[in-house]
């Protein structure tokens, strides 16, 4: 397959074996979830577990992986759909579910990793409270608002199994989600998994 030919001669096939065996959880499927789940279909991974209750609405269109034709469509079941036109032999499971502190622990048991990608800092802290125990390498983000001076979204390691992608300042509900930063964000998200994925000691 030209695809998977392809991520073979940039990272290596023993890379990209360990990439296919990790099961990589996303915390929502908006701005940040559906676009670094694109990232990460375009790195090899196969594994991806994506919850999210929420349904496209117009206003998603200008920094979210969805259509205009999709608007109305569960995001899950859309974004599943789109990811499959990127890779068709990817194993997908979403979950149409309300994400909150009763089902954090259950809903990524199975996950090697989880990408917070939710929009409220309760609900973000409480999944990181939640499944910080249970020695799964999260990855956060915080600070994305805005548009401009794009370098201070860093990568900050805040634990050995936590890191927090942002500028750790700005604030979406006072400078708003705009397409650059919130890729930005995603594509780091995308970049600390794989990096993550390829580091592994036993090939899996």
């Amino acid at each position: 397959m030209i695809f998977r030919d392809a991520l073979i001669s940039k990272i290596g096939s023993d890379h990209l074996r360990k990439v296919q065996g990790i099961k990589i959880g996303l915390a929502g499927a908006g701005g940040l979830g559906s676009n670094c789940a694109a990232n990460l279909i375009r790195s090899g991974f196969q594994k991806l577990k994506i919850v999210d209750f929420d349904r496209i609405e117009p206003g998603n269109l200008d920094r979210q992986f969805y259509f205009a034709d999709q608007v109305g469509m569960v995001k899950v079941e859309a974004l599943k759909l789109n990811l499959l036109r990127i890779n068709p032999l990817i194993d997908l499971e979403i979950a149409a579910i309300r994400l909150d502190e009763n089902n954090f622990a259950s809903l990524f048991i199975d996950c090697d990793v989880v990408a917070e990608c939710l929009d409220r800092p309760e609900i973000k802290s409480s999944l990181v409270a939640a499944l910080l125990p249970l020695n799964k390498l999260i990855v956060s983000v915080s600070g994305l608002g805005g548009y401009g001076q794009s370098d201070d979204i860093r990568i900050h390691r805040i634990k050995e199994n936590l890191i927090i992608i942002g500028d750790l300042q700005s604030d979406i509900t006072t400078k708003p989600a705009l397409s650059p930063r919130v890729n930005i964000a995603a594509a780091k998200q995308a970049d600390v998994i794989l990096e993550y994925a390829c580091s592994r000691i036993t090939s899996l």
